[in-house]
């Protein structure tokens, strides 16, 4: 008896063990995936300043266009590429849904290498691929298409042009009210990612 309890305990922790990865993530994997596909998780170590995070592997997505975007194990990042004001809208960047999106915008902030709008781009499709809804990721594609830090240009054709000076302030402060004037925009009217960029780049009035 007790050994049959034994095996039904074993197989009740097996089928709903708090292990499983949920099936939003389990279908990221999918290379038929509408919004792309990742290859392998976020596998990482928090570092004792509580902030920031070294990835220990590498995480691959491949976006609905068929390019790759890679976070190389070492990378070290800390979700400063989206505007901290934002994360009581979403959440940390690294919880939940948002976590690999946010890894990988983190890395393509740091090197530059493509043009700020494509890593924007890729941050939105990167979101949708991990499940999160179109209301709230095309509210911070919007939000980081307004406020995030850019750059003039990818570094590797940038030449002798200094870091510090590719980048681009950005001058308009993250305004709550403006946000979710934003988001409620976008939930009724269902914009295209060309229409928000349009709203985005409106002068301030």
């Amino acid at each position: 008896m007790n050994r049959f309890l034994l095996i039904i305990s074993l197989l009740l922790f097996t089928g709903c063990g708090g292990h499983r990865s949920p099936a939003w993530d389990i279908a990221a994997v999918r290379p038929k995936h509408p919004w792309g596909y990742y290859s392998g998780q976020v596998e990482a170590r928090w570092e004792n300043d509580g902030r920031h995070m070294t990835l220990l592997s590498e995480l691959h997505y491949t976006d609905p266009d068929g390019v790759v975007w890679i976070a190389p194990a070492g990378s070290v990042v800390d979700g400063a590429s989206i505007p901290r004001v934002l994360w009581s809208f979403m959440g940390g960047p690294f919880d939940g849904k948002y976590r690999n999106a946010s890894v990988l915008h983190d890395v393509s902030y740091d090197e530059k290498t493509r043009p700020w709008k494509q890593c924007d781009r890729m941050f939105y499709n990167a979101m949708r691929c991990s499940g999160v809804g179109a209301t709230e990721a095309k509210t911070m594609y919007y939000a980081l298409y307004r406020h995030g830090r850019h750059w003039k240009r990818p570094r590797e054709s940038a030449g002798a042009i200094a870091r510090d000076e590719q980048v681009v302030p950005r001058a308009l402060p993250v305004s709550e009210e403006e946000i979710e004037e934003t988001r409620s925009w976008i939930e009724n009217a269902n914009p295209s990612l060309s229409q928000i960029e349009a709203r985005a780049d409106a002068p301030t009035q």
